[in-house]
């Protein structure tokens, strides 16, 4: 097996008797390069993309969601929050109502979402980070109720934030058969104080008000009822989609409930998201490895005139003894060499843009103009793309190598016994 391989090195170094052969070589080997370096940089940057999102949504979203499988809501008089509340590693659990509602602003509207949450969410450290241009989070104080908008939401609504005693009027449909069309018969409504503004998620920002849950069970006719029950563990400010602590939080929370509530972690309460970017992840792969696959063709090329290149070679091979398996497995390992020398420089020009985009943030977002959450592509090697890359690579070179120098070798001896 050492003797196809060394020989196959030979080739490859050797100058050709043809210096078309070397050119078309060089051709192929920078092909592949670029080739890799496109598929571990693009891949690195949905990875980055992906825990930008899912830092969005850790700050925003519970590491826990629990919520009624038989109803919308759940009644809290005989709910277990302070067994959950004593679950090793939980930190908060509080209770909270979301439904859809009009908003009124002056002349303008905006159907949406209201999510009522209790004051004591101020206590939750990554909660602080999204609001805007306060780092309080007050939803009430003494008697004054306020609405947190999402930056889309205030801006639909035409919201100044700045503006002293801002406000928006909220619209809930009264519960049970309303006795006409008119607003004031058909909907409970109450006002908000606007004060602070959020954003997190482009999505939520469009749609969410946070409000006092006190308040809006009472505009809502909820009394001792809720559409949640929201659960924050102890994480040390890291994330805990995949922690091994919060899947322990969850079946033993899940042990205490039974199977009249369905418990979620971020992943399932944001399932369609991640699986969309997955999705996308794998198209992009599927694309690239089609440029790959397309590069190898110049390496086809250049293995066929080598193997014309070097038939006085095979002959004098032959007549030492080898056999057309041991000829077939010096080209193999050619076209293999070929693929692998490209891949190891892709590999390398690769890792070294992602380093480079980590730490100088060489290529910006927007040409560094406009309103973003970041300044730069953010990019996140993973080794899993590694693997998958290289055996990317050594298929498509393995198979491309097998069916040339088969083809090519096989023909060569056709002709040669029509010769004879």
């Amino acid at each position: 097996m050492r003797l196809p391989v060394f020989i196959a090195q030979r080739y490859l170094l050797a100058k050709k008797n043809h210096n078309l052969i070397n050119i078309i070589t060089w051709i192929s080997i920078i092909s592949i390069c670029v080739a890799t370096f496109a598929m571990i940089f693009v891949l690195s940057v949905f990875n980055g993309f992906n825990v930008v999102i899912s830092d969005m949504i850790h700050q925003f979203s519970p590491d826990l969601n629990i919520k009624s499988v038989k109803g919308k809501t759940i009644n809290l008089n005989d709910f277990p929050i302070e067994k959950i509340k004593e679950v090793n590693g939980v930190e908060f659990v509080f209770p909270t109502i979301t439904d859809d509602v009009l908003f009124k602003n002056s002349n303008k509207q905006q159907i949406g979402q209201i999510k009522g949450v209790p004051n004591e969410y101020n206590n939750i450290e990554r909660v602080k980070g999204i609001i805007l241009n306060d780092t309080t989070f007050t939803v009430s104080n003494n008697e004054i109720n306020f609405g947190i908008p999402g930056a889309g939401m205030a801006y639909f609504l035409g919201i100044n934030v700045y503006q002293p005693f801002s406000s928006i009027q909220v619209y809930v449909p009264k519960r049970g058969n309303a006795s006409s069309f008119s607003l004031d018969n058909s909907f409970n409504s109450g006002s908000l104080i606007v004060r602070n503004v959020f954003s997190s998620q482009q999505e939520v920002d469009e749609r969410l008000v946070l409000a006092p849950f006190e308040w809006i069970s009472e505009l809502m006719e909820y009394d001792g009822l809720a559409t949640d029950v929201e659960v924050f563990v102890n994480d040390n400010g890291q994330r805990t989609t995949d922690n091994r602590l919060l899947k322990n939080i969850k079946k033993e929370i899940k042990d205490i409930l039974g199977d009249d509530f369905k418990v979620q972690d971020q992943y399932e309460q944001q399932e369609t998201l991640y699986k969309m970017m997955k999705s996308e992840k794998l198209a992009v792969y599927l694309i690239l490895t089609f440029i790959l696959i397309m590069a190898t063709f110049n390496m086809i090329g250049a293995l066929s005139m080598l193997i014309i290149d070097k038939r006085k070679d095979i002959s004098l091979l032959k007549a030492l003894g080898a056999d057309t398996n041991l000829v077939k497995k010096i080209f193999i390992n050619e076209g293999l060499l070929v693929s692998v020398v490209g891949g190891i420089l892709g590999f390398l020009l690769g890792i070294a843009a992602v380093l480079l985009q980590q730490h100088f943030g060489i290529i910006r977002l927007g040409n560094g103009e406009g309103n973003y959450i970041i300044d730069a592509y953010p990019v996140a090697l993973e080794m899993a793309d590694v693997v998958l890359v290289f055996v990317t690579i050594t298929v498509i070179g393995s198979i491309a190598s097998f069916f040339t120098a088969n083809k090519s070798i096989e023909k060569m001896e056709d002709v040669s016994l029509n010769a004879r």
